[in-house]
């Protein structure tokens, strides 16, 4: 990756933000399930925790000085546990912790080399997982899931 694909994704990343915003307001049934069973409230809620893990991520690869274990955990319990409220809680506060990580690790993303990319984790799931494995992950993520909203408002597949 060269400093224009750099640009590039870092451009994509910030776009994937604002495609969750785009996609709430194509409805207003946040209890609409799609037939995969996530409602609208559910994807919000796991976006924020999403989220707030990525950006811890993201600076440990930056700035840890041994490979850091970047721990994954299990979305489809999270989504069930009620504690955390997937099903129940309003989306304002998920919605905001969404939009203020991404918005913080933009900043940092503005900020990097094309040779941090190539800094790297080891994943609990995954193995080696670099910074151009993160961006390229985040950068995606969200445009998936503000489809999967849609669907929700519309109880697709």
């Amino acid at each position: 990756m060269d400093v224009n694909d750099l640009k590039i994704a870092v451009s994509n990343y910030a776009f994937a933000t604002t495609s969750v915003e785009e996609a709430l307001s194509q409805g207003s049934d946040l209890d609409n399930r799609a037939t995969d069973g996530w409602s609208a409230r559910m994807v919000i809620h796991h976006l924020a925790d999403s989220e707030t893990s990525s950006y811890s991520r993201l600076r440990s690869l930056l700035a840890e000085k041994t490979i850091p274990t970047l721990v994954g955990y299990d979305e489809g319990n999270w989504a069930i546990t009620p504690a955390l409220g997937y099903q129940t809680f309003d989306i304002k506060n998920s919605l905001a912790v969404y939009k203020a990580v991404r918005a913080s690790s933009l900043d940092v993303l503005n900020q990097i080399t094309v040779a941090d990319l190539a800094k790297e984790g080891l994943h609990s799931e995954r193995g080696k997982y670099t910074l151009a494995d993160w961006l390229r992950i985040y950068a995606k993520h969200p445009v998936a899931h503000a489809e999967q909203i849609v669907k929700a408002f519309k109880g697709l597949a």
